[in-house]
């Protein structure tokens, strides 16, 4: 079990890290596993049974992805799990878009955003219009679907989706009300033209 850990204390082996200090990522991995893996807990609970991947995968996918990001211009200990949040997205739509792409003739279900104060998929959730959907809201509004990435896949609170995208907790608040809004009417369109 990771002791515990000040938030510069994880900003400090990033930016080690970022200037190619292997021993700071061996440092870093054990303070931010537990973090990343109750995120990753919290939204694998509302995945369908018999997902491909199970808690301990996604967070080992995320981690291999890391690897590879080892240049990103760490900022501190929120941004690290702002990315690590887009991850899980990426990983958890590719396996959601290549289980459709293996079915045939295999729609689309039809995802319900609820009105909540934590945004959570449903077991009926299709990741994969909810992710055509934010998306097409990052075109429109880029931070409003930061937003719902850092608080749907990431599992952050108001507080730290604000300190992620350096704004308040109050505007976080008032783009993700806006967000869940819109996504609802997007997906609900989306539904229509199937």
């Amino acid at each position: 079990m990771a002791k515990n850990y000040s938030p510069q204390e994880v900003t400090q082996l990033l930016h080690m890290w970022r200037c190619g200090e292997q021993s700071a990522l061996d440092k870093l991995v054990p303070l931010v596993h537990n973090e990343l893996h109750r995120r990753a807990h919290h939204y694998m609970l509302n995945e369908r049974a018999g997902h491909v991947l199970q808690t301990t995968a996604l967070v080992n996918e995320v981690y291999l992805q890391l690897l590879d990001a080892s240049k990103v211009n760490w900022q501190d200990r929120a941004h690290f799990f702002a990315i690590s949040a887009k991850l899980m997205r990426q990983i958890l739509v590719h396996y959601a878009r290549s289980r459709d792409s293996q079915k045939r003739g295999g729609r689309f279900r039809q995802i319900s955003l609820e009105e909540a104060s934590i945004f959570a998929p449903r077991p009926d959730a299709d990741l994969v219009e909810l992710d055509d959907a934010l998306t097409a809201l990052a075109e429109v509004d880029h931070r409003k679907a930061q937003v719902v990435e850092l608080r749907f896949f990431g599992g952050l609170n108001l507080e730290e989706a604000a300190e992620v995208l350096k704004v308040s907790a109050d505007t976080v608040w008032r783009d993700w009300d806006f967000a869940k809004g819109w996504l609802y009417r997007e997906m609900k369109h989306a539904a229509r033209k199937l």
